[in-house]
């Protein structure tokens, strides 16, 4: 497969440009990769990890070629080897790499020197105490979470202490299209990441895509106008 570089990915934005940006997570069948090419998200999560969500290389890979070009397919690992990682990277079934369990900072640097490619860390916040341990990691953005992938909301009033750290991030945890205008206003994060607040009787839901897109947008242009 030969290898692209996804829009979100491109070169940096200038600041009057930035947006916040979608990442639609746990996609598994072929209809999942239609809907998001009509939303069209900045990225699409592949787990690899075990999970109801799971899918095999192959299955990756298959979908991926049906993925439009702007859309960025990251891979979800949790304590894999690094090697599985790197194969996936270079084979181009996936442009980035999540981690979302106990990878330690020397890992995250030699996935990223050996691939090029870009690092999401997920960090699991309770309380606000975890986020200063990440404000020097390696990787290229960490991911806020409140559990692992579980799709529930943890403590927002950590919000400040989360801009303050300085590096981008994504926001992720119970996340759906009534809330994400709050999020932006709060966070003001570099992602939003969902999946099950996108999914009707655990599956992806296109009009739960669309409806979520749609808020992220509105809240987006509201953030504007209040910059102006």
């Amino acid at each position: 497969m030969s290898p692209l570089i996804p829009a979100a990915f491109q070169e940096e934005e200038k600041p009057a440009e930035r947006r916040t940006k979608v990442k639609i997570c746990g996609l598994s069948r072929t209809e999942d990769i239609f809907y998001v090419n009509e939303a069209c998200p900045d990225y699409v999560g592949f787990v690899f990890a075990k999970s109801r969500r799971q899918v095999e290389p192959s299955q990756a890979a298959a979908l991926r070629r049906l993925l439009r070009r702007e859309i960025c397919p990251v891979g979800v690992f949790v304590n894999q080897k690094p090697e599985e990682i790197l194969r996936l990277l270079r084979d181009g079934t996936i442009e980035a790499v999540q981690l979302h369990g106990q990878e330690t900072e020397e890992q995250i640097r030699l996935i990223r020197q050996e691939s090029g490619k870009k690092v999401i860390k997920a960090v699991r916040i309770t309380d606000g105490r975890q986020l200063d341990a990440w404000k020097e990691s390696s990787a290229d953005y960490l991911l806020f979470d409140g559990g692992c992938g579980d799709g529930k909301v943890f403590d927002w009033s950590v919000a400040e202490k989360a801009k303050s750290l300085g590096k981008p991030f994504f926001l992720a945890g119970g996340l759906n299209a009534c809330n994400a205008a709050e999020a932006v206003r709060l966070f003001e994060p570099y992602a939003l990441d969902l999946s099950s607040g996108v999914e009707n009787a655990g599956v992806k839901d296109r009009q739960k895509i669309l409806d979520f897109m749609r808020a992220v947008r509105l809240a987006g242009k509201e953030r504007e106008n209040c910059d102006e």
